[in-house]
């Protein structure tokens, strides 16, 4: 494991920094093959001083042969959330996605959360994101997409890269098996 991994792996372990995510997500015809890309960043705040100072980021994207630009959106921010070891992490998330930002922010998804999700699309990754979300201090940003942010347009990459990565798909079983019963 090289020096950084090493670094960034210690710190998602401890209370060490502050954290960005900065995520995106992506789909091919909606539905249709996504993507999501992550880019989790901090500057080492801790007892090494062979670190300290120094930007640690690493980046994590995926792929699914059906599903959603909103779901790929859940999971750029599920992905880069899961990757915090320890609860209570000082989080940032840039995302360009309204549905996601927008949900939190303006507090739609507990009334979703309150009605079983009644009439809402994808209640599987909104439990999973929400039950991330109250274990850290999170602050969510928009950020304007495809408007020349560099973190942005990275995540972007990630993410039209690994919806076109058709060897590494992965099967949305969730989102299949609701579209097949037209859910």
């Amino acid at each position: 494991m090289g020096g950084t991994d090493f670094v960034l792996r210690k710190i998602l372990t401890k209370f060490e920094a502050m954290i960005e995510l900065y995520t995106d997500g992506a789909s091919s015809g909606n539905p249709g093959p996504g993507g999501y890309g992550t880019i989790l960043r901090t500057i080492y705040q801790g007892s090494n001083p062979e670190f300290q100072g120094k930007l640690i980021e690493k980046e994590f994207s995926g792929g699914f042969r059906k599903t959603t630009n909103n779901r790929m959106e859940l999971m750029a921010v599920i992905v880069g959330l899961e990757a915090l070891k320890n609860p209570n992490q000082q989080v940032t998330i840039y995302s360009d996605s309204k549905y996601v930002i927008d949900a939190i922010d303006k507090r739609w998804v507990y009334g979703w959360m309150q009605k079983g999700f009644q009439g809402k699309k994808n209640k599987d990754l909104w439990l999973r994101l929400m039950n991330l979300y109250k274990n850290h201090q999170i602050k969510l940003v928009w950020v304007k997409g495809h408007a020349g942010h560099p973190l942005n347009e990275r995540c972007d990459q990630l993410a039209v890269k690994a919806a076109k990565d058709k060897a590494h798909w992965q099967i949305d079983s969730v989102f299949e098996l609701e579209e097949q019963k037209g859910v």
